[in-house]
């Protein structure tokens, strides 16, 4: 599965999914500064199939039905590595259910 980590997830996170899964960070797609509405073109175009967050206001701010790919919001505490770990578990959980959901809060 291709993944997209979003700006604000430590960049070492992609480091401890598993080779199966084809994990980007928005630096490795030199896509910093680029706004969600403009993002969500870029991951349909570059045919992400997972986006991972930890804004939890995406639901929010962003039209569901123009979502291209499933969105994983990571609810942590604070965003760093020793916090994002622990819910890698749940994260692989989703993303090998294949969600039917669009959103999905992972805590």
């Amino acid at each position: 599965m291709k993944i997209l980590l979003d700006e604000n997830i430590d960049v070492r996170f992609k480091n401890y999914f598993p080779e199966i899964h084809e994990v980007f960070t928005v630096r490795d797609m030199v896509w910093n500064g680029i706004k969600n509405g403009q993002l969500l073109l870029l991951l349909k175009e570059n045919n992400f199939e997972a986006w991972i967050v930890v804004d939890k206001n995406i639901p929010y701010q962003q039209n569901i039905e123009k979502i291209p790919c499933l969105v994983i919001v990571v609810d942590v505490y604070r965003n760093t590595l020793n916090h994002l770990l622990p819910l890698l578990p749940k994260v692989l959980i989703v993303l090998n259910n294949q969600a039917t959901e669009k959103i999905v809060l992972v805590q």
